[in-house]
């Protein structure tokens, strides 16, 4: 690949995908990245596989046009109902978030125990379990879906008396089977990490598959011989299906900078 001073396309049905796009600012802060929050349409999570499927690959058709040298689906969700499907539509590299996170949270755990929360798409499809027991059928698999997680990220109410009561609902089972690793299996949760550790307790390491996706992206770039090794400040470019208000004041917070988005509609 010649073109590295393309960009790195993202997608996400909301705000979640800026959990990946933090992390590949700290790990590769010269690349410059172009993000679609498909807000119009979130949550993907109680949505219909073959929606999903259709859904993703309208953006990434629209992303496609915009000069870019890799994509990263950074929904749970999204991966989990189609990655090998998304990946027939183009040549360069596509990546999901879901085998990354599997493979830290493996890498985590001590006594074999690792819990997964997520969408209800997500944790239907199984495809963390899966993807946990082939790297080491060993591994006790513990899932829940946490729906209102999702909805909490967007409003921006997850420092609410009732979000901590909602995350205390969702996770007691987890904690009562004794995971000792957490698997974050929505690019949204990342941003509620600090109350979800504070339930979890202590003793619990979380895993942020944003993190594990990132290092991945770094990894399949340098050996593409993809990365960009001049000097500059990127300029990410950020598109959203719905309105832009919400979207921009949770990642001007999220990203600590200031945050324009687009609204594309992608159905004209």
């Amino acid at each position: 690949m010649s073109f590295n001073t393309n960009s790195i396309g993202l997608l996400d049905s909301g705000v979640g995908g800026l959990t990946v796009v933090k992390e590949i600012s700290q790990i590769l802060p010269k690349e410059r990245m172009i993000y679609f929050g498909d807000t119009a349409k979130m949550p993907y999570g109680p949505r219909e596989p073959k929606e999903v499927r259709s859904l993703v690959t309208d953006i990434i058709n629209f992303l496609n046009t915009q000069d870019i040298k890799m994509m990263i689906v950074a929904c749970n969700t999204a991966t989990a109902v189609g990655l090998n499907y998304y990946q027939q539509k183009l040549s360069i590299p596509i990546i999901g978030v879901i085998e990354p996170g599997a493979q830290a949270a493996v890498d985590t755990t001590i006594n074999k125990k690792i819990g997964v929360i997520g969408t209800e798409g997500t944790i239907n499809s199984k495809s963390y379990e899966d993807a946990i027991k082939n790297i080491d059928p060993s591994m006790k698999v513990y899932s829940k879906a946490c729906p209102l997680f999702v909805l909490l990220v967007e409003n921006n109410l997850i420092n609410t008396k009732e979000a901590k009561e909602v995350t205390k609902s969702y996770l007691t089972p987890l904690k009562e089977k004794g995971v000792d690793t957490l698997i974050l299996g929505c690019t949204h949760y990342p941003i509620m990490e600090g109350l979800i550790q504070e339930v979890m307790g202590p003793g619990v390491r979380l895993v942020n598959s944003a993190k594990a996706t990132a290092q991945l992206t770094k990894k399949i770039l340098t050996k593409n011989k993809a990365l960009y090794n001049e000097k500059r400040n990127p300029v990410h470019r950020y598109f959203v299906s719905g309105a832009t208000a919400g979207f921009e004041r949770v990642a001007n917070k999220w990203l600590e900078g200031n945050t324009k988005a687009f609204r594309v509609d992608l159905e004209n």
